[in-house]
């Protein structure tokens, strides 16, 4: 118990910031218009190849027997390449509704 009131102590302040940044995020997202979905998606893709960027970092950072470290890393980049793989393909099926039509003749 005495080490994660440690834990809660020396990082207060990131605590206290990625809760902001949580109920930041959500307020921001609730209020975009259905329109504006698809493209506001294309931005999530590049902040979500940050996350794997970031997730890769800590892996090669962690020690070998930091498993919460190494678990945490690998969470980090399936999930971001689900949301990238995901988003190019939505991305992609939305610019092909823009595309003209070929007529057979």
């Amino acid at each position: 118990m005495e080490t994660i009131l440690q834990f809660f102590n020396e990082y207060l302040l990131l605590i206290y910031l990625l809760l902001f940044t949580i109920i930041l995020g959500f307020e921001v997202i609730s209020k975009v218009p259905t329109v504006l979905h698809t493209p506001l998606m294309s931005g999530a893709n590049a902040i979500s190849g940050v996350v794997i960027i970031g997730a890769i970092i800590l892996i090669r950072r962690a020690e070998p027997d930091d498993y919460l470290t190494l678990s945490l890393g690998v969470i980090g980049i399936v999930l971001g390449m689900i949301n990238v793989v995901g988003g190019f393909a939505v991305t992609d099926r939305m610019l092909e509704m823009f595309k003209k039509k070929k007529t057979s003749k």
